[in-house]
């Protein structure tokens, strides 16, 4: 067991060959987004390797990629450290997605065909079989899928690359309170499904706007560990 406090077999070991730098990075940045590791946590790198099935090198190139892309901390004599993101941070970065998927939802109502509006509902059904029966990694990578579609159905190329750029972000904020969020939040989706579906372009902005609010206040609400 790493000392780092992951769990055995948590840490999938890399195949090589493969842009091993760039595998290393994704690996440990979806550690991060899923909580697996935690805000706070030491990242020893001999360990991470070790689990890996790496050598140190990638490893301290990740961990200097995450540290610039801001994901973790790299502290003088004490070494990495999973960032912990601040209030200010989380709700500066929850605002911009309320105004990107808002926007999204506007744009999905004006241009959404039958495919697209069935893609929803399946994932929202997945959703909500997740919630009942307490599959929060589930729940939570649905989620993501789910606001994907909707940006994806917007069809707004520059929109979508910008909400991109914040979705990893969303998915780490949003893991701790999906299940507070629980079946409110796909009862929200269900109603901006039938927006979507009825074109009505005003609802579907509205809802949408309330649903990531909904998220932005659970946050800061959310019940301290």
């Amino acid at each position: 067991m790493l000392s780092t406090g992951l769990p055995q077999g948590a840490v999938p070991r890399l195949e090589r060959p493969g842009p091993l730098r760039e595998r290393v990075y994704e690996t440990l940045l979806e550690l991060i987004t899923t909580r697996a590791l935690r805000p706070g946590q030491h990242l020893v790198e001999s360990e991470l390797a070790g689990h890996l099935g790496v050598s140190r090198q990638p490893v301290r190139e990740a961990l200097q990629r995450l540290s610039t892309d801001g994901w973790v901390d790299l502290r003088p004599a004490q070494g990495a450290f999973v960032h912990e993101p601040t209030e200010e941070e989380a709700d500066q970065l929850l605002t911009v997605r309320t105004l990107l998927e808002a926007e999204a939802a506007r744009l999905a109502a004006a241009n959404a065909g039958s495919a697209g509006i069935a893609e929803l509902e399946r994932l929202c059904a997945q959703g909500e079989r997740a919630v009942a029966q307490d599959e929060v990694e589930d729940a939570v990578a649905t989620n993501a899928a789910f606001h994907a579609k909707v940006m994806e159905l917007a069809g707004n190329a520059v929109l979508a690359e910008l909400a991109a750029q914040v979705g990893r972000r969303v998915r780490w904020y949003y893991t701790p309170v999906a299940r507070q969020r629980g079946k409110q939040s796909w009862s929200e989706h269900r109603e901006l499904i039938a927006a979507i579906a009825a074109r009505d372009e005003g609802r579907a902005t509205e809802l949408m706007r309330a649903h990531t609010e909904h998220t932005r206040r659970t946050y800061h609400e959310r019940e301290r560990s």
